[in-house]
């Protein structure tokens, strides 16, 4: 499902001074996987996060996803993907502040070329994290993990065959960590294949492999078993 070979990704900082993010990455990670991403601060794990989630691209390399060659495609193509095949949760829940909780679920359905049945879809997806009782609430009236699971569901609502997580327990209580992290078991045994950017030992043991990086490489990438 998606392939990584040597991909690098160098930013260049005021004065012209490069900084080497990603040095030769290559990855493979199948369909239905549950993967978790480790890195100290700067290290390049939410780099390559963006280069995966399709919302930056690789400086060189080649980037397949279910083999098509991501990096040769044009901007509106990128955004096509993005919005059929990928679901985003970050750790800033990113939601519309006087948006009820069923509207913030429906805005990725603007852009989708079947916008039909807007209120049935966010309501299954809200259903579906839990949330059906909260859906006319404005994200003031929730606490941090409903909110955070009012994002899931809106990451859920075009049913994308990945989802991609940047530190999704990053800005929650513990009672809600382990809320929004059985929702992710969940969605896994479901099908779905999930990478997930985390610092948390704890929530990296949830997944089925773990991969470990430093100074923009790969270090470690170990497997468990189920």
């Amino acid at each position: 499902m998606i392939e990584l070979k040597d991909i690098t990704k160098t930013y260049r900082k005021n004065g012209g001074m490069e900084v080497n993010v990603l040095q030769g990455v290559s990855l493979r990670i199948e369909k239905g996987e549950y993967v978790a991403i480790m890195a100290p601060s700067g290290m390049g794990k939410s780099t390559l996060m963006n280069i995966i989630g399709c919302l930056d691209r690789p400086s060189t390399g080649e980037y397949r996803l279910d083999g098509i060659e991501v990096e040769k495609m044009d901007d509106d193509s990128l955004s096509s993907v993005r919005n059929k095949k990928i679901g985003f949760v970050f750790q800033s829940f990113h939601l519309l502040p006087r948006t009820t909780a069923l509207e913030n679920v429906q805005l990725p359905l603007i852009y989708s070329t079947d916008e039909t049945d807007m209120d049935a879809r966010a309501g299954a997806a809200l259903d579906e994290v839990g949330l059906g009782d909260r859906m006319h609430h404005v994200p003031g009236e929730l606490s941090g993990g409903q909110q955070q699971r009012v994002a899931i569901a809106r990451s859920l609502v075009n049913d994308p065959s990945i989802l991609l997580a940047d530190e999704p327990t990053g800005n929650l209580d513990t009672a809600s960590s382990t809320e929004v992290m059985s929702i992710f078991d969940k969605l896994h045994k479901d099908g779905r294949t999930i990478i997930m950017v985390t610092h948390s030992d704890e929530i990296a043991q949830r997944a089925g492999r773990v991969i470990k990086m430093r100074d923009g490489r790969i270090v470690s990438d170990d497997r468990r078993a189920a």
